[in-house]
């Protein structure tokens, strides 16, 4: 698995050797480089007899290797057929079709991790031109890794014969994102509906931690994914696969090397409330475990908890930080260590470097440049951030270790694979009692302290307490649920239209939205959401409060004019569902691909008062009704009564529970199809 570039080495039996060199050339150097050839040379002698034995004539044992595997062919060649295509055979209105992927990887004579990928794709029309942008990201900031012959061509179909239009090495671009990482940047030409595109290249790293995991399966079908590996025998790396239909291919080769392949994947698709794509993907990943060379002793990796925790505390880019005494800390912490107690403290310090630095924009564990010049530049990534919160909350008394995290589009941290690779961000816990804690993450100006941000939300985060030798893993979740409470009072009038107030009350992570919302967008954008493209309603004044108070929830009012389509002389129609966030149902889709994740519980209470007008009466009022899911997690209730010409109506939705798998989809779908027609049931009122 790639780890993060500049960063540590996760090998604790070496960490005294420079992370960017590799480590499996050091163990030469370590266990004298004539022995260790020898043994190498002495595995492969023997391989290569039993394989002899066992192969001669034959195909290899255990090769599944199916008759209708794709086919594919070498750089440049291509057939007509692939040109000729119209639509993907499987998956027909997909816009592009990846034709096949194939990455083999293997150690050159220096023992670098050296990765040969070719990927072919097809242009189904317009909308699939986007596959012509590439963008290959790489751990280059300092040469760790390296991309090498880059190959790419536009194959155009032109008078019955391909035609060939190569990417000029000129318009390959080198992006340095920052100070580790760095992107390969190039478009195709000539890119138009029936195109191929192809292009080739090598990866080549010098840490053995960086085997590159594979993801068989993309956001566009896939025909033909290929991946072989090769590694020397006493390199010992544990793969996590998360396969869901048969090989097309799973041979080991008479060279040793392993050939995994499938065929006609489906795409993942973008469906709401979906984790990340990689969470949902086909894909084998890699941990290297152990170098285990003949005759010596066996050198085991990060293969615990205890083992990651400790390299990263004893790193200097990571725990060397985190006692870095920044300017004028003495003043802050002299201020915190005044207060009544740890809340405050823990505020008053979490608010005070929330308000002074500016995000990069850059997620990280670790420290580029120091947190001591991050704070004198009142700028860093979030590692840098989080690492200042820490290091002020320990010297004002505060109980408070370093975590690590990963957002949600950076994926899931499975807890039993231990690596730190998995994580993509560092920030402060606080345990606060037995049954609370805080997960701070100052980098986002508009998260608060004692709730846990929203895109850290149904992941583990690892937080390390070196005095003690504590390194756990700890489920992130919020059983608090988020709500949102509405207040609407409408006056209609006879020729159809309504006039009123709403107070929309925002709780929770509904507050963190709306405060994002309005401080990034401005005052006309907002009230352009809360009108969600509905011509016929106007908001003619907004007023807010509790904007700059966290602790409470953020309220604001509204007075509209609303015209009531489809009302005539004789009938008025409307909707009481207004102004809320559970207007439009989600779940359309007949079926599901991926796993719902909410994020978190919510909570939805909507109570209307509407005034009929003279010369009216209710000729239609929805029923009161209340539906439960079978599981009892999802609950809503309508009530609707009527009374000396006012109209009183109560929606109230509860939802417990914030995962979902996509086998309970199918009462999921039929649930919320069922009570959106009842949210979005209209009131008659007819002429007397």
């Amino acid at each position: 698995m790639r780890t993060a570039p500049g960063a540590i080495s996760q090998f604790t039996a070496i960490q005294h050797v420079n992370y960017n060199r590799c480590f499996f050339k050091y163990f030469l150097k370590l266990s004298g480089m004539y022995y260790i050839r020898i043994a190498l040379n002495l595995i492969n002698m023997y391989k290569a007899i039993i394989l002899l034995l066992l192969c001669i004539g034959t195909s290899v044992a255990n090769a599944q290797t199916e008759t209708n595997t794709p086919t594919t062919q070498p750089y440049g060649k291509i057939d007509l057929a692939d040109l000729e295509l119209k639509a993907c055979d499987f998956e027909k209105n997909a816009n592009a079709e990846v034709l096949f992927n194939k990455s083999k990887v293997y150690f050159n004579a220096n023992y670098d991790i050296v990765t040969d990928i070719h990927k072919r794709v097809k242009i189904f029309n317009d909308n699939g031109k986007d596959y012509a942008n590439v963008r290959i990201e790489y751990y280059g900031g300092d040469r760790s890794e390296y991309i090498s012959s880059i190959q790419a061509e536009t194959i155009n179909l032109t008078n019955g014969a391909p035609e060939i239009i190569k990417v000029d090495k000129k318009q390959i671009f080198t992006e340095n994102i920052d100070r580790s990482r760095t992107a390969t940047v190039f478009s195709f030409p000539n890119v138009k509906p029936g195109s191929v595109i192809e292009y080739k290249y090598s990866i080549v790293s010098s840490n053995l931690g960086n085997f590159p995991d594979w993801y068989f399966q993309t956001s566009i079908p896939t025909r033909y994914s290929e991946l072989t590996t090769s590694t020397p025998d006493i390199l010992y790396y544990k793969n996590l696969e998360s396969v869901r239909q048969p090989y097309a291919v799973n041979s080991r080769n008479r060279d040793g090397s392993v050939t995994r392949a499938l065929a006609n994947v489906a795409s993942i698709p973008d469906e709401p409330f979906m984790s990340s794509l990689e969470d949902n993907c086909q894909r084998i990943l890699f941990q290297l475990m152990s170098i285990r060379p003949i005759g010596q002793r066996v050198m085991s990796f990060s293969d615990s908890w205890t083992k990651v925790g400790e390299t990263l505390m004893d790193s200097p880019e990571f725990g060397g930080q985190l006692n870095h005494k920044i300017a004028g800390e003495d003043v802050i912490i002299a201020k915190a260590k005044g207060m009544a107690n740890d809340n405050e403290r823990i505020a008053y310090i979490f608010n005070e470097v929330k308000n002074n630095m500016k995000w990069s924009e850059y997620y990280s564990k670790y420290s580029d440049d120091g947190i001591s010049k991050a704070w004198d530049k009142k700028a860093g990534n979030s590692g840098e951030i989080n690492m200042i919160v820490y290091h002020l909350l320990k010297k004002a008394g505060v109980t408070v270790y370093p975590m690590i995290t990963s957002t949600r589009k950076n994926g899931r941290v499975n807890p039993g694979y231990p690596n730190y690779y998995q994580f993509n961000s560092t920030v402060a816990y606080v345990p606060v009692d037995s049954t609370t804690f805080y997960v701070l993450d100052a980098s986002n100006k508009y998260n608060i302290y004692n709730q846990i941000p929203a895109n850290l939300l149904n992941s583990f985060g690892f937080y390390m307490n070196k005095d003690k030798k504590d390194y756990s893993t700890l489920f992130l979740q919020n059983i608090k649920p988020i709500r949102q409470v509405v207040l609407v009072s409408g006056d209609i009038k006879a020729d159809g239209k309504m006039t009123g107030t709403a107070s929309i009350s925002n709780f929770g992570y509904n507050r963190v939205s709306a405060v994002t919302r309005y401080k990034k967008d401005g005052e006309k954008k907002f009230i352009d959401y809360i009108q969600d493209d509905d011509n016929n309603l106007k908001i003619s004044s907004l007023k807010f409060e509790g904007m700059d108070t966290d602790t409470l929830p953020l309220t604001h009012t509204v007075a509209f004019d609303l015209e009531l389509t489809g009302s005539d002389g004789n009938y008025i129609y409307f909707n009481p569902n207004m102004l809320s966030a559970i207007k439009n149902n989600p779940f359309l889709s007949e079926n599901r691909f991926t796993d719902i994740d909410f994020g978190y519980r919510s909570n939805y209470t909507i109570n209307c008062t509407f005034r009929v007008p003279a010369g009216y009466k209710v000729d239609v009022l929805p029923k009161s009704v209340s539906m439960t899911m079978s599981d009892k997690t999802i609950i809503f209730r309508r009530t609707a009564a009527e009374q000396d010409g006012t109209i009183v109506v109560r929606l109230y939705v509860d939802q417990k529970k914030s995962i979902y798998f996509k086998e309970d989809y199918p009462e999921i779908h039929e649930f919320y199809k069922k009570m959106y027609e009842m949210l979005n049931e209209q009131i008659v009122l007819k002429k007397s």
